[in-house]
């Protein structure tokens, strides 16, 4: 969910200079001045990844690079849990949340060299029950539009049916993707969804008779010798060697429990290390080819054919390219496009194939630049893109042979005068909301149960003095509602490390009544898997007793 997504994720999984979706970060003064570039000599992984576990306040980091078919770097650094001595290592594992794309795209591309399916077969041919909120977007999509973020939908839509931690089954979220209304035109615009994911990975467990994670062991961790890689927070247990998740509470990096997601797991579901993820990124960079294995006939092992290894990075989905502060301007793409699992653009002339990942407590970024035959990834145990975007320039200016540049300092600069701005923002609302203001009904009027068309049952209670909003089918999403102004309310979530507390907006008929509640985030810092704007909450008539 970049706080995209810690979601993932993604973080945002975006285009921009920092592309993962913005969490909450603590306030700091912004920079003065850019900080000089960095001479050309100074490149050292150690060092550099050290100076930004301190300055972007990380815990824990794992690095893993391939470069013309050669792992040159899988370490860690940092430790595994704030507090604790436990060191992170080439081995600790981390959630990488919508770094799971890549394999759900790669699954699908085995069953298309299998002719189990094609990308432009429609979806409901494989999974006939399948329906969008539009009957003629139902029919029209493919498998291909699964995966290349352009179906309608707005940016994150329906997230909350799986996050935080929820009770729905991956065929309930399937199934209530009928009433979700789409923001744009089918095949219009590029928004990042999870939601269609999560049908693809079913579709592969349809096909495989087994569960997502059973089929992704069997066939495509084992091939690669991925034996430490995991497709539940459940196979992890036992394991002493895993990274803690962490957040930002009231500002300060804190521990805080993952949260499992087994019924997303088509978009976020894998967890791995430096060493593995290292074979990934080199199955990907030699076009589908086993490392160092091959076949009965003595010819190099492949797990996805040329054809379609070629595919997964091949532009479906223009992006539109932002323009980043100026102290980034240099990472600026001459394009940007997403390919079936993976985003792509440029950078010093050459493709990169990558992607962003966010969960509560884990951000993760995989790079690959096939001209260069270079693969970066960095997994972390916190929720900040900055560490990452700083890192990932830094490398690829070492590897790709360019000018180097303090990508640390010039991205903390940035961050730090971003979450300036929002704290700006943020001010400036409370000065201006009328205070003194008091809701138009009673507080006891508000209590009760609403529903929203594709969630579900939300309910407000009393609690004492107070009244506690809850999702039903969300255990962890309750909070205490707190008058803002007139009849608007903000939602404060008992877990404070959601960084997530939303305006809760009633609106009355003319009789007094209330007609439907409208929920936004407070702060655009939010990740936007909390898509509490797409929810429009009406009140449950109680039913009349039977005469």
């Amino acid at each position: 969910m970049q706080n995209m997504h810690r979601i993932a994720a993604a973080i945002v999984l975006a285009f921009s200079s920092l592309s993962v979706p913005a969490l909450a970060f603590d306030a700091a003064p912004a920079l003065s001045a850019a900080p000089a570039a960095a001479p050309a000599s100074a490149f050292d992984l150690e060092r550099d990844v050290n100076s930004a576990l301190k300055i972007f306040d990380v815990p824990g980091i794992a690095i893993a690079i391939v470069k013309d078919g050669k792992v040159v770097a899988a370490q860690g650094f940092g430790v595994r849990k704030l507090g604790e001595p436990a060191a992170v290592d080439a081995k600790t594992l981390f959630e990488v949340a919508s770094n799971s794309k890549g394999f759900t795209a790669a699954a699908l591309a085995m069953l298309v060299d299998e002719g189990k399916l094609a990308w432009d077969d429609p979806v409901t041919k494989h999974l006939p029950g399948f329906q969008m909120h539009d009957s003629y977007v139902t029919g029209a999509m493919t498998i291909r539009d699964l995966l290349t973020h352009r179906s309608g939908l707005g940016l994150g839509a329906g997230d909350l049916l799986w996050w935080p931690t929820t009770t729905f089954s991956t065929d309930e979220i399937i199934e209530k993707l009928r009433y979700i209304r789409p923001a744009t035109s089918f095949r219009n615009s590029y928004a990042y969804d999870n939601l269609l994911y999560i049908v693809a990975g079913k579709i592969i467990a349809d096909k495989a008779g087994k569960s997502w994670g059973e089929a992704m062991h069997e066939r495509i961790l084992a091939p690669l010798g991925m034996t430490a890689t995991t497709t539940s927070l459940a196979e992890n247990a036992g394991n002493p060697d895993v990274a803690n998740a962490h957040s930002k509470i009231n500002g300060k990096i804190a521990a805080v429990k993952s949260m499992p997601v087994p019924n997303a797991v088509g978009a976020v579901g894998i967890n791995t290390n430096a060493e593995d993820i290292a074979k990934w990124m080199m199955l990907l960079l030699d076009e589908g080819k086993i490392a160092g294995a091959t076949d009965k006939d003595g010819k190099p092992a492949r797990l996805i054919s040329e054809k379609q290894a070629r595919e997964l990075w091949t532009a479906q989905t223009p992006v539109k390219i932002p323009e980043p502060k100026p102290a980034l301007a240099a990472t600026k793409p001459n394009f940007s496009a997403y390919g079936l699992g993976f985003q792509l653009r440029d950078y010093k002339g050459m493709k990169v194939a990558m992607h962003g990942g966010a969960l509560q407590g884990f951000y993760s970024r995989v790079l690959m630049v096939p001209e260069a035959k270079l693969g970066v990834a960095i997994l972390t145990n916190a929720e900040n893109g900055g560490s990452m975007t700083a890192m990932q320039w830094r490398i690829l200016d070492h590897y790709l042979q360019a000018a180097p540049s303090d990508w640390i300092g010039l991205v903390s600069r940035v961050e730090q005068d971003q979450h300036a701005e929002e704290v700006k923002k943020q001010a400036k609302a409370s000065s201006a909301r009328a205070a003194k203001s008091q809701p138009s009904l009673p507080l006891a009027a508000y209590d009760g149960e609403y529903e929203d068309a594709w969630y579900g049952k939300v309910t407000i209670r009393p609690e004492g003095k107070k009244h506690i909003l809850s999702f039903t089918r969300t255990p962890d999403l309750t909070g205490e509602l707190e008058h803002w102004q007139h009849d608007t309310f903000i939602v404060r979530w008992k877990e404070r490390n959601f960084n997530a507390d939303a305006y809760v907006t009633f609106s009355l008929n003319p009789d007094g009544s209330i007609d439907r509640v409208k929920m936004a985030p407070v702060s655009a810092e939010t990740d936007f898997s909390y898509d509490f704007q797409d929810l429009s909450l009406v009140p449950v008539k109680p039913k009349e007793a039977k005469k």
